[in-house]
């Protein structure tokens, strides 16, 4: 961060500037990840019955929001740099680039090579803003050997704009899975129709109400709901033919589910 800082300055590249702000969020960025993985292993307690997992949801979407900012800022610092772009001295430029994409791409290898960032959405956004980082390296070594090249110093704020929205298709993939987490929403893997015709394929369920399925955190899905049976059937088989098919077919192992006869009546949820 500080060798693309100072190269920046002294070769007048926006490339390797706006890679080391990015280099600055990153670092703030992955110790956000590894607090919240330290968070969410607290056990739960009685005013966070579901414990601390959702933190690690939380800086994922703050991570997300993080990379549009960052973008932001290069493509108006390159938009400034547009109708007069400075002279740049692309070997230098290339040399520190270089340096900052190998150290990139050794961060990215250790942090696949050791958890799961295509499971993990925390992970995830810790992998995107390093992934994100490398691309900036990688513009900064494309722009260098433009302009060494061509003398055509466009290239800089060009190449800088193009890693900018490459960086904010990334980082709209990561927020908007974490709001749709946040919001209570049903997991992608998850048809929330199939599961109800699963559970209503059980002999003697009748009706199935009041089925919800949401994320807890990354690899933890839950599912609650009513299931009405015909009467005299037995309430607890039902009931463990029901858990089987969730867990089973689904993948939901975190189960709330009520059973319920014509004696039972309750009112209308709300949801």
């Amino acid at each position: 961060m500080f060798l693309e800082f100072f190269g920046g300055l002294v070769t007048g590249s926006l490339a390797l500037l706006s890679d080391s702000g990015h280099m600055l969020s990153d670092t703030a960025s992955l110790a956000l990840s590894l607090v919240a993985m330290i968070m969410a292993v607290r056990p739960a307690s009685p005013k966070n019955s579901y414990g601390f997992f959702r933190f690690e949801i939380m800086a994922a979407l703050f991570n997300g929001v993080t990379l549009f900012v960052i973008s932001g800022f290069i493509i108006w610092e390159a938009y400034q740099r547009f109708f007069e772009p400075p002279a740049v001295a692309s070997g230098s430029m290339m040399l520190i680039a270089s340096v900052g994409l190998l150290a990139n791409l050794v961060s990215a290898w250790s942090l696949m090579r050791r958890s799961g960032a295509k499971d993990n959405i925390n992970i995830r956004s810790a992998y995107l803003h390093i992934i994100s980082d490398a691309l900036g390296s990688v513009g900064a070594l494309a722009a260098g050997l433009i302009m060494s090249l061509f003398s055509w110093y466009v290239a800089d704020p060009i190449i800088s704009v193009l890693v900018a929205l490459l960086i904010l298709r990334s980082a709209w993939g990561v927020i908007k899975q974490a709001f749709h987490i946040l919001m209570e929403g049903t997991p992608q893997a998850v048809n929330l129709q199939e599961v109800r015709e699963a559970l209503l394929a059980i002999e003697g369920v009748t009706e199935v109400h009041d089925l919800h399925i949401w994320t807890i955190t990354s690899g933890m899905d839950a599912v609650s709901g009513h299931l009405r049976i015909a009467d005299r059937l037995s309430h607890q088989q039902v009931l463990q033919q029901a858990l089987q098919v969730v867990e089973e077919r689904f993948g939901l192992r975190h189960a709330t589910l009520q059973i319920e006869d014509a004696t039972l009546t309750h009112g209308e949820l709300p949801v």
